[in-house]
């Protein structure tokens, strides 16, 4: 039986592999209860559940309390996110709650006032960029630096994430820190979609694998008949 107050306030499990780090939050309405946030460049995939386990238990959570699991889609590692949703997905189904998938680009603007150019680091010197709430429109994408056009600075715009200091001084803005760590913001944001339709959670992928099949014509088979 669990010790946790018996409250109205949706208890939502959320997490993300996108990057050389496992973060772990639960959050009861507003408060978060229990997280884990650790470093790692390899091993999520091991690493995952035993977090989730810790979690749950420093709050005194059962798995069969949860209202929702929110996890990050990425951009970023293409194994890390494929980790993080496919686990998010089968414990939806598993404990019949919504999974709700949430980019961290918009866990990174969450909280700030104004417009917001959210940003993380990519391979090759290049980074991932998206605005929230922006007088020009700038959807998820992977670019270098010097290919964003400085006319995206305007009045009060502020660039938060990983590459916040870089393209703050590329377009001339302020860069700021997050106002919440990404698992909590997944979180937060998952609390706000309950109730509305919820699609099942999908990578968000920028850049192809770098695994993926080749692009150049398969070879061609000689019939020796």
């Amino acid at each position: 039986m669990s010790d946790t107050p018996v409250t109205d306030a949706p208890l939502i499990l959320s997490f993300d592999t996108s990057g050389p780090w496992l973060e772990v939050c639960l959050l009861s309405g507003q408060e978060v209860l229990s997280e884990h946030a650790v470093e790692m460049a390899k091993g999520q995939a091991e690493a995952l559940f035993p977090a989730l386990e810790e979690v749950l238990s420093a709050a005194g959570v059962a798995w069969a309390e949860l209202d929702a699991i929110g996890v990050g889609t990425g951009p970023g590692n293409f194994t890390g996110i494929r980790i993080s949703v496919s686990a998010a997905r089968g414990l939806a189904l598993a404990l019949d709650i919504p999974a709700v998938g949430v980019s961290i680009l918009e866990a990174a603007a969450f909280g700030q006032d104004g417009p917001v150019l959210a940003t993380r680091d990519a391979p090759l010197g290049q980074v991932y960029v998206q605005g929230f709430g922006t007088r020009s429109p700038v959807a998820p994408a992977l670019v270098t630096v010097d290919a964003i056009d400085p006319v995206l600075g305007e009045p009060g715009l502020v660039c938060v994430g990983a590459a916040a200091k870089a393209v703050a001084e590329r377009i001339g803005a302020e860069a700021v820190a997050q106002k919440h760590p990404t698992a909590a913001a997944i979180a937060r944001i998952a609390v706000q979609r309950l109730g509305g339709e919820i699609v099942a959670p999908a990578p968000l992928y920028l850049k192809p694998a770098d695994a993926a099949p080749s692009r150049e014509a398969p070879p061609v088979i000689l019939d020796d008949a």
